[in-house]
């Protein structure tokens, strides 16, 4: 398998983000191999002189039954070539009775690369006659560079330049800072340690996330006059129901910060700007690169590396833009290398949220009305910063006979953006957390109540988006296996506890259950997860359950210990010894992953199997403890995951 370079005009769209590979490339790659099958049978059959109605394309061989000739799919490659492009519109594609590939096990064409360390990432990227760079950006997001000490830092060892760039004081291409270039990257990276730099701090963020969480719990209480969403009459419910619920919930801000740090090998040379870049996006850096660099956007070459880890971060190209415009003033190929600190401190971060909930129950035990008051963040003062909306998913999968929505916004300086399962990540844990509480009050089990809620006809929100395939069916098929897996109903010990919740994400429809215990020291151990998910088709069985396994695995390690904390516009955690991402012998023995194979089109395995996880989670705990969970990380509570 080799990737090809970037060129939308030849290829079209080659990017990944938002679980959207799957569902965009289904039809196109279906299309693609029945019309590779035509063209080959079609010149078997001119080869033949027989009827192509009478070749078989099967296991990489033709077959012609009636003259007993046969030829490998590779021997005709070359004149099947040569046939006519058919129709797309001409193909039959095959029905899942026919599926003889889709769905089975496969294992990833680079396995054996990646796990004996080849260079295939694109930190790994080597060229005759490299050099390395080092880039050092204000610690406050924002500020600008006065002066710096450039004599000392060239006189470096190893050093071979050094200069300011002014950038295009956009976060998303080059912000202002100090490029260093050196003989190789520990050069460069001792130089960096050693800069002495005057920041103009005069439009610099003074962000605080303390500050932040305190206004917020201020202002929950006050719903915003203008909602968001208004069906039915929330208020006569609240005044004519006896029961009502209310609480508060909150969630960090939180960092990507994959494995391989920010890379991009860029060389100016002829008037081309050849780069080697790991992005989930390069059709959108192209246009940014072209900008940074004052080039035409004919004049880039981009070749894709694998990439080291995205999770949403890799969306944005502003590491790219940096090596592009550093290689404008560099006379050889240059290598833009970020240290662990500047991944931490310069990221698109997950933004926090605030949700202040009110619920009533009606008689029958049902839920009759749902209220919240969503405190998020906005970067121009007009609609909600990157990644801070609140996520329609769950605007279609949260119902009630009344509802009602509003958001409040609070100023952000600091970059913000996608983070996998953008919104649902943090929004489910919130949601699903109350949807239990609710479910305690009325006094019905927990997924009798969340079935009775999927399943309410009441008026429904119209979808802004037309590949919104909500299913209140498959919602309650997923939740219903999950149950029944997981042994919902059976008794556990003293200080155990099971917990569930779901979630329609990225189009797919999941359920998790969480069964734990919890001991007198508030240490959890995990003794199963259990993840249903309805995505569609199953393409690669292995790698689904992977992803399943995987996301879940993410989720756990997010809501025990991640959280970024902000004060003066600054990053305060800039490595993982202060951001405790999950290690492997805390991580769960049990991950058991089932899919219902429905007949919708398929939708990505990157994000649904994320946002359901917490709540089921803060849900088992509660079961197991007594404790409400309405804040995250846990270990901000005192808990601790047990080896």
């Amino acid at each position: 398998m080799e990737q090809a370079d970037i060129n939308p005009k030849v290829y079209g769209s080659q990017g990944a983000g938002g679980s959207t590979s799957i569902p965009r490339a289904w039809d196109q790659l279906r299309q693609a191999g029945a019309g590779a099958k035509a063209m080959l049978i079609a010149a078997a059959a001119e080869q033949w002189g027989a009827d192509p109605s009478q070749i078989t394309a099967q296991d990489s061989l033709l077959t012609h039954a009636a003259s007993g000739k046969s030829a490998t799919y590779g021997s005709l490659a070359v004149a099947a070539a040569r046939m006519p492009v058919p129709d797309p519109r001409s193909l039959k594609l095959k029905t899942r009775a026919e599926y003889r590939l889709i769905g089975k096990r496969y294992h990833g064409v680079d396995d054996p690369k990646v796990v004996s360390g080849q260079p295939l990432f694109g930190i790994d990227v080597q060229r005759p006659g490299m050099v390395y760079a080092s880039y050092t950006k204000c610690p406050a997001a924002g500020g600008k560079v006065r002066s710096f000490n450039v004599e000392e830092i060239k006189a470096q060892r190893g050093v071979l330049d050094a200069f300011a760039l002014d950038g295009t004081g956009m976060f998303v291409e080059v912000m202002p800072g100090i490029a260093i270039i050196a003989k190789d990257t520990w050069s460069a990276f001792q130089a960096k340690d050693k800069l002495k730099v005057d920041w103009d701090l005069s439009e610099a963020s003074t962000d605080s996330s303390s500050k932040f969480s305190a206004e917020a719990k201020k202002l929950a209480t006050s719903f915003p006059k203008k909602p968001d969403d208004n069906v039915g009459d929330v208020d006569k419910s609240f005044a004519s129901n006896a029961k009502t619920v209310e609480a508060y919930y909150e969630y960090p801000f939180a960092a990507h910060v994959p494995l391989e740090p920010m890379n991009t090998t860029a060389h100016w040379h002829d008037g081309v700007m050849e780069m080697w870049v790991p992005t989930q996006q390069p059709d959108r850096g192209l246009p940014l690169v072209a900008k940074a660099a004052g080039i035409p956007q004919e004049k880039i070459v981009m070749h894709q590396t694998r990439v080291g880890g995205g999770f949403g971060r890799r969306l944005v190209n502003d590491y790219t833009c940096e090596a592009a415009a550093i290689a404008k003033r560099v006379n050889a190929p240059v290598k833009l290398q970020w240290t662990r600190e500047d991944d931490f401190s310069h990221d698109f971060y997950r933004p926090a949220g605030y949700h202040q909930f009110k619920g009533a129950i009606d008689g029958d035990g049902r839920l009759d009305a749902w209220q919240e008051h969503f405190i998020t963040f906005t970067a121009d003062g007009k609609k909600e910063a990157s990644g801070a909306n609140l996520t329609d998913n769950l605007r279609y999968s949260i119902k009630a006979p009344n509802l009602r929505r509003g958001k409040t916004m609070l100023p952000l300086r600091i970059p913000t953006g996608a983070w996998r399962a953008p919104g649902d990540n943090a929004q489910v844990f919130a949601a699903q957390s109350f949807m239990h509480e609710l479910s305690l009050a009325s006094g019905r089990d927990h997924v009798a109540f969340i079935l009775d809620a999927v399943n309410r006809d009441v008026p429904e929100l119209t979808p802004k988006d037309p590949s919104v395939n909500f299913s209140p069916r498959r919602a309650s098929d997923v939740i219903r296996m999950c149950a029944e897996k997981a042994g919902w109903g059976k008794e556990l010990p003293k200080g155990s506890g099971l917990g569930l919740a779901w979630c329609y994400s990225h189009a797919g429809h999941v359920a998790q259950a969480v069964e734990l215990s919890v001991d007198a020291r508030k240490q959890i151990k995990i003794d199963r997860i259990v993840v249903v998910l309805d995505v569609g088709p199953i393409i690669d069985m292995a790698g689904s359950e992977a992803q399943a396994q995987g996301a879940s695995t993410d989720a756990l390690s997010t809501a025990m210990g991640l959280k970024i904390t902000i004060e003066n516009g600054r990053i305060r955690e800039q490595n993982y010894n202060a951001y405790p991402i999950l290690r492997l012998p805390f991580a769960p023995m049990t991950i058991d992953a089932y899919f219902i194979q429905s007949d919708n089109p398929p939708t990505g395995m990157g994000e649904p199997a994320f946002p359901a996880l917490a709540p089921a989670l803060g849900n088992a705990i509660f079961a197991a403890t007594g404790e409400r969970v309405r804040r995250l990380p846990l270990r901000d509570l005192g808990y601790s995951l047990a080896i």
